[in-house]
């Protein structure tokens, strides 16, 4: 969703400084009312209150006690792990999540926790052991991702309901899952030269048609649950399309392997996808979403990446040298005021006569100037990419932007144009053809644990 998501000295000894005293006060007070008598009327003489001798308790007695929700193999999953685990899903989507969607989340949370469990647990079984200093180092790679300390993404993560913990246990179950199939399923995979040499020809034949970069949430279905996962599926896709993560969702629901990756299946041809869903990457555009489909075993859901032609080079590859100016406007300045401003400085920035003279036209509008030699067309966002590709050296985009953030201009300094593909290597396709076969293996090998396992629901 990347994930998503220990210690500074000087900051635990303030937070123990704080701690402390609360806790020393509590137990003072608590020492005090054990220490009193009972007065005659039954209740306990505390200052300010009329407490009765005998408590009975009509709500929750102890609401911190966490309670199983399932048992899997002897292994207790808590309601907290799942809440925890589900907030992360939350944050993902920007808390933009209402309660009835959380309520169908949650059993979806408690059946991923189950998988993760199993294949934790088989991979122990097998003497595979991930270290607290292994997940540390991942833990410290995902909040690096989120701009974060360690131990401030662990505050976060507390401050939105989750933990830490949560990410530490997601993360050495799929590093202890990824390890086993290493071992025990990899190994038994065999690709021939043949093969590869066959997907070549293939490729060559196919240059210039069409290949997609595709990722994939997978959700397995039997012909008794299918219906509850066809809605589930309906469900992630209108989260996503309300603006939830699609690698989140990825990451916690799909069954493929490619789940770690948050689904990326990388640039495939529709020809080495199964016929439902080529005919469906092949009629959304890039950036949309297409499913639930039905495949053999169950439903993907494909979101659609980007898109080229096979072994062509893409106008989109190209390198570009760019100089953006950025016109910011005062508080308290009127729309008319701005839109004029922003119409004067587009005006004088398609009129300027190159990027010698940007610095020039910036110091007039009193706007800042930033560089950058190395921007890939395909990496902007689809309207600028446009608006580029037409443009010749020394020309600059119309103004866009807001009021509120600013206008900017880019103007267009130089462009390396894109060297002719020449297509994957023959060790590329090999790796992706072991990577198909590793994963059509890895769902029977996770569906014999789930048959297998003794897992008793709380």
């Amino acid at each position: 969703m990347s994930t998503i998501f220990e210690g500074n000295p000087r900051m635990k000894s303030m937070l123990r400084q704080k701690l402390l005293a609360p806790i020393m006060v509590a137990a003072c007070c608590t020492w005090a009312v054990q220490a009193q008598t009972v007065g005659d009327d039954g209740a306990v003489p505390t200052t300010g209150l009329n407490l009765p001798a005998n408590i009975q308790n009509f709500g929750k007695v102890e609401p911190t006690v966490r309670k199983a929700t399932a048992i899997v193999n002897g292994e207790i999953i808590t309601g907290t792990d799942v809440d925890q685990r589900l907030a992360l899903i939350v944050i993902a989507n920007g808390g933009k999540i209402s309660p009835e969607e959380k309520e169908r989340l949650r059993l979806q949370v408690l059946r991923n926790l189950i998988d993760e469990t199993l294949q934790i647990q088989e991979a122990k079984a097998n003497k595979i052991e991930i270290t607290r200093d292994e997940i540390g180092q991942s833990f410290a790679r995902v909040s690096q991702n989120f701009k974060r300390t360690p131990d401030v993404m662990a505050t976060y993560l507390r401050q939105q309901g989750s933990s830490d913990r949560s990410i530490r246990r997601q993360i050495e179950g799929e590093v202890a899952w990824s390890r086993l199939l290493r071992r025990k399923v990899e190994p038994q995979v065999t690709v021939s030269e043949q093969e590869v040499n066959s997907v070549m020809e293939r490729l060559n034949a196919a240059k210039g048609t069409s290949e997609y970069k595709v990722s994939e949430i997978y959700l397995s279905a039997t012909p008794e649950n299918s219906e509850e996962v066809l809605a589930n599926g309906r469900k992630i896709i209108e989260q996503i399309r309300g603006g939830g993560s699609f690698v989140a969702y990825a990451r916690q629901f799909s069954e493929a392997s490619t789940a770690a990756v948050g689904g990326d299946l990388d640039w495939i041809r529709a020809a080495q996808l199964p016929d439902a869903l080529a005919q469906a990457v092949q009629e959304i555009n890039t950036g949309q979403i297409a499913g639930p489909i039905a495949i053999p075993g169950g439903y993907s859901i494909l979101y659609l990446t980007d898109k080229r032609q096979v072994l062509v080079a893409d106008p989109r590859d190209a390198l570009l040298a760019l100089r953006q100016m950025s016109l910011n406007f005062a508080a308290g300045t009127t729309a008319e005021t701005a839109k004029a401003k922003a119409s004067e400085f587009g005006q004088a920035a398609q009129t300027m006569g190159g990027c010698g003279k940007v610095d020039e036209v910036a110091a007039k509008f009193g706007a800042e100037v930033v560089d950058n030699d190395q921007v890939r067309v395909r990496d902007l966002p689809g309207a600028l990419q446009e608006m580029l590709l037409k443009l010749q050296i020394g020309e600059a985009t119309p103004p866009f932007g807001s009021q509120s953030d600013g206008v900017r201009v880019l103007v267009l300094c130089g462009r390396d144009e894109p060297a002719s593909a020449d297509g994957p290597s023959f060790d590329k396709i090999m790796a992706q053809l072991e990577e198909e076969r590793v994963n059509r293996r890895a769902q029977r090998y996770l569906r014999d644990l789930r048959r297998d396992a003794v897992i008793d629901y709380r």
